[in-house]
């Protein structure tokens, strides 16, 4: 059975910007899409009112039989499902995660401060979803938009835990008919510096061949994999999280991998996990691994 696109509708624009977006996406990878409502409503007053339809029940069934039919019109070769759930919208998510291919979710709003505020829902979704979560960022106006630049962003860090990533991305890549461009970030501590001119340059030549070493051996596997994918190794002297924003200038999509640790309950994402879905000037896939 093939795992679903997974969406959360409430009728705002960033929702339906997600359902756009995940129906593209649903089609590309020749999956279901899957929508859902969370009504807490349902859950406290629904068994209440008996046999009628409250207006609450009536508005839940009229936002999920929309996005189902903005996504029939996008792509009327995927198949859609809809379903109204008793609990809070972080819940029903989390909960979806366990059967969903990805799950997508929008930015909170469009311009200014607004744009900048990710969301509660949306955040805690990203930093502890047991499946991928694609945050949609990058478009001031709510649209979702076909990839333009025909390149996907893959930020590769250290250790096993950028493995699914790493598949993700490829993955992703290869849907797209994009290049992919695996980007490792290193530093040069201050204290290695030296003021000899024999050695100018050493340290930072050895941190350089270093995250050179850590991005073939991270990608070996994957790429042989994927042949039909374009690969592109770079490394870039900086901050992970100001290489990958720079990097998602012209991207049409940023992926990370964080670490999910068994039994410790928050946001599991890392400080630049969580810049990037602040910041990013293209939609951010966090992709979970167990530590």
């Amino acid at each position: 059975m093939e795992l679903p696109m997974v969406v959360g509708v409430d009728g705002s624009e960033p929702s339906l910007r997600a359902v756009d977006w995940a129906t593209d996406e649903a089609a590309l990878r020749g999956v279901p899409l899957r929508l859902v409502y969370a009504s807490l409503w349902e859950r406290y007053e629904g068994a209440a009112q008996g046999l009628d339809r409250s207006p609450e029940q009536v508005m839940a069934d009229n936002v999920v039989e929309a996005a189902a039919q903005r996504a029939h019109r996008r792509a009327p070769e995927v198949k859609v499902t809809t379903d109204v759930l008793p609990d809070d919208a972080v819940s029903v998510l989390l909960n979806e995660a366990h059967t969903a291919a990805a799950l997508v979710v929008g930015s909170r709003g469009r311009s200014g401060l607004a744009e900048l505020l990710l969301g509660s829902v949306s955040l805690t979704v990203a930093g502890r979803a047991a499946c991928p979560v694609i945050v949609l960022r990058g478009n001031q106006d709510n649209q979702a938009r076909a990839g333009t630049h025909r390149r996907v962003i893959l930020g590769v860090g250290e250790g096993p835990h950028g493995t699914a990533a790493t598949r993700f991305a490829f993955e992703e890549a290869e849907v797209r008919k994009a290049a992919l461009d695996a980007l490792r970030a290193w530093r040069c501590p201050a204290y290695e510096s030296t003021d000899d001119p024999l050695l100018e340059g050493e340290p930072a030549r050895l941190h350089e061949q270093r995250a050179a070493e850590i991005l073939e051996s991270a990608l070996s596997e994957a790429a042989a994999e994927h042949p039909t994918v374009e690969l592109r190794r770079r490394t870039a002297e900086g901050s992970v999280r100001r290489v990958l924003l720079d990097a998602s200038d012209d991207a049409d999509l940023l992926v990370v991998g964080v670490r999910r640790h068994h039994g410790l309950a928050g946001l599991q994402l890392g400080r630049a996990a969580h810049t990037l879905l602040h910041h990013s000037a293209c939609p951010v896939a966090v992709v979970p691994q167990r530590a």
